[in-house]
């Protein structure tokens, strides 16, 4: 276990435009926009042109806090600062739930588009090809999943620029054997065949298919230049949402009748209405064409979204609201067990989709139905708290009119929740995913009650930036439990900071280095800095403190580095032996971590010294 695990800073800018390019573009674009049409009538645009409107909305909202703060727990994170532990809770277990479920879902889908060509072969047997295709795409290194994600992102790029194209030219006239023609925008009923309050019917359905472009903010953190990355991200969004969504629909919605659906003979992806319009624009193909691009959007999804859900739990797991064992990575900085974990819940959901499709996995995709739309509710309104306590002369990206559009923004969410319930097909996940909110605030106070502080659960932040204080105990030696506990009494009279207890992997440092031979001192060193780490937590957790800790480099002062980088402390506290026995102190280690920019408290462990060999 790493002392301050963290993640490589291995995605490149390219990878990252292409990310956020792309990450909005799912398969429910291609496939499920033919319902949206169906419900709505040619107007269906308009339904994209308003959600994408909301989208672009909180993504400018998380943008502000993302390029003042770039997290990879980014919007929980936020979420945690602005309103209290149990937003962030909240937000960080929902957005990895719905990742997991969706995970789950995708590799079914892909396994649904493979058995277009191969229709023979079971459903699951595909999915559960794919689910450990992308499971092992993202075990290998970030810099993997940022190529493939790349790939993945450029040939569903790609495909709506063509198809806009050839739409174009189609529409315009200047196909073969075609005249201009827009009629099919008031054919068949007219405009709005169903009426205006049928463009509102079908927002769920259009929401959920342009969830993704937040994942840019939380990839972020994994490049060299996150706040640029964030700001290009935010920026483009705008474009992407016009041009992807709304023109797309606008040129299906002009090629193809609103009831296009009723006119075809067939199933499955043959049914999208870009399958229809390549159809009605007589290219050769069409089926097989669209199915690759769905699948390569499938598998982008589940590539994205393995990724996305695995940094969520990782940084969970960071906040002692996970399995600490689940804050490990690998030394190309992967969070294996994080992905592995995430990886269990897809494999399970695929297994479930085929044995019981009709019960547990139709209440699995229920329950995380709306959960997306709870995430960005607490992003806008933690984004509206964190804008009153910050100076705008300190934020380089700001969110428009504030403070006007980010209520209009949080308001017109609530609005979609609401008419959830007025819907029979929508009412069933809106109350389900309400009560996976309702489990998972249980358990939030079920883990503060683990750790001690269940007498302190809904107070408000005593700090002035709104959180308690983060406290790094830097274990070079093993204090008394009456020592380390009175010197964090004196620091946090309340003892309500977050600690976090780094131990540097040192030979010299665990005595290791002068009780065993060369071939075994790694082992040694590695068995006594854990016993140092695993001592230590016992004090704190016994003293009902909240306390996550690890391993850190054998230097020292990276141990100390890594450590401040990944946590962020408010003040160090460092504990060696006396002058006179300590190496630490010999050698000014001490003083130079003074030099790190944060508060330090050196503490003498005199009780050890007796017992030092």
């Amino acid at each position: 276990m790493s002392g301050g695990p963290e993640l490589k800073k291995s995605l490149t800018q390219r990878q990252l435009s292409m990310i956020a390019m792309g990450g909005v573009i799912g398969a429910g674009l291609f496939v499920g926009s033919g319902a949206v049409l169906e419900a709505a009538g040619p107007g269906a645009f308009i339904t994209y042109l308003l959600c994408g409107l909301l989208i672009i909305l909180v993504m400018r909202m998380l943008a502000e806090m993302a390029v003042a703060n770039p997290s990879t727990g980014s919007f929980a994170d936020y979420a945690r600062k602005a309103l209290g532990n149990w937003a962030g809770f909240s937000v960080g277990w929902l957005y990895w739930y719905f990742w997991v479920i969706v995970v789950g879902f995708e590799a079914v889908a892909g396994g649904q588009v493979l058995q277009y060509w191969m229709p023979d072969v079971p459903t699951w047997v595909f999915a559960l090809v794919l689910m450990t295709t992308m499971m092992g795409t993202n075990l290998i290194s970030v810099s993997s999943f940022g190529a493939f994600e790349f790939w993945f992102a450029g040939i569903k790029v790609a495909a709506i620029l063509v198809f806009l194209v050839l739409g174009g030219l189609f529409i315009f006239g200047l196909w073969p054997d075609k005249a201009m023609d827009f009629s099919n925008l008031t054919a068949n009923g007219g405009f709005l065949p169903h009426g205006t309050l049928a463009l509102t019917t079908a927002i769920v359905t259009v929401i959920f298919s342009m969830v993704g472009a937040e994942i840019a903010t939380v990839a972020a953190a994994e490049s060299a230049d996150p706040e640029r990355a964030v700001a290009k991200a935010a920026n483009s969004v705008i474009t992407r949402i016009c041009v992807f969504f709304v023109g797309s629909m606008f040129v299906l919605a002009v090629i193809l009748p609103w009831d296009y659906a009723d006119r075809i003979d067939g199933e499955g992806v043959a049914a999208s209405p870009y399958v229809a319009a390549l159809q009605s624009m007589d290219i050769p193909g069409a089926d097989h064409i669209m199915n690759a691009i769905v699948l390569t959007a499938v598998l982008s999804c589940l590539n994205s979204g393995l990724y996305t859900a695995s940094r969520m739990i990782f940084v969970l797991a960071g906040r002692s609201e996970a399995p600490a064992s689940l804050i490990t990575v690998t030394d190309r900085g992967v969070p294996r067990n994080a992905i592995l974990a995430s990886s269990l819940v897809g494999f399970a959901s695929v297994v479930f989709a085929a044995i019981w499709p009709e019960t547990v996995f139709t209440f699995l995709l229920n329950s995380s139905g709306a959960v997306i739309l709870f995430v960005y509710l607490l992003i806008s309104i933690s984004q509206i708290v964190l804008r009153y306590r910050t100076d705008d002369s300190e934020l380089t990206v700001k969110m428009w009119l504030f403070p006007v559009l980010s209520i209009l923004g949080a308001a017109a969410i609530v609005a979609i929740l609401v008419q959830m319930f007025f819907y029979p097909d929508s009412r069933t996940q809106i109350t389900l995913s309400l009560l996976s909110w309702a489990v998972v605030l249980v358990l939030f106070f079920v883990n503060r009650a683990r750790i001690g502080r269940a007498a302190r659960l809904g107070t408000a932040p005593q700090e002035p930036g709104g959180e308690a204080a983060r406290i790094l105990v830097v274990a070079n030696e093993t204090l008394t439990a009456s020592e380390l506990v009175d010197e964090l009494t004196r620091l946090d009279s309340d003892l309500d900071a977050t600690y976090r207890v780094v131990v540097p992997a040192s030979p010299v440092d665990t005595g290791a280095a002068t009780t065993h031979g060369a071939l075994n001192i790694r082992e040694a060193t590695a068995t006594a800095a854990q016993a140092r780490l695993d001592r230590t937590l016992e004090i704190l957790t016994d003293a009902g403190l909240e306390v996550t800790g690890g391993l850190g480099d054998y230097r020292p002062l990276r141990a100390i580095k890594d450590a401040i980088e990944s946590f962020d402390p408010d003040r160090i506290v460092i504990a060696t032996l006396p002058a006179s026995a300590s190496v630490w102190q010999r050698f000014e280690v001490v003083d130079q971590a003074r030099e790190l920019g944060v508060p330090v408290t050196h503490v003498e462990a005199d009780s050890m010294l007796a017992s030092r060999p």
